[in-house]
């Protein structure tokens, strides 16, 4: 049915497949929780700082 060529051709198919698809599961649960951190930190920072500037 299938040549080793072939067969070594789809297994490398479904490796990058795969890969692709846990890369994208990883990017897309840590990089929003990565900007929400961010935006967080600078919020605090700068409510820190307004107060330091009222007394």
């Amino acid at each position: 049915m299938f040549d080793f060529d072939q067969y070594l051709g789809f297994l490398a198919f479904l490796t990058i497949l795969t890969i692709g698809f846990w890369l994208m599961i990883f990017l897309v649960s840590i990089i929003p929780y990565w900007i929400g951190g961010q935006l967080l930190e600078n919020f605090k920072l700068k409510r820190e700082e307004k107060k330091r500037e009222q007394e």
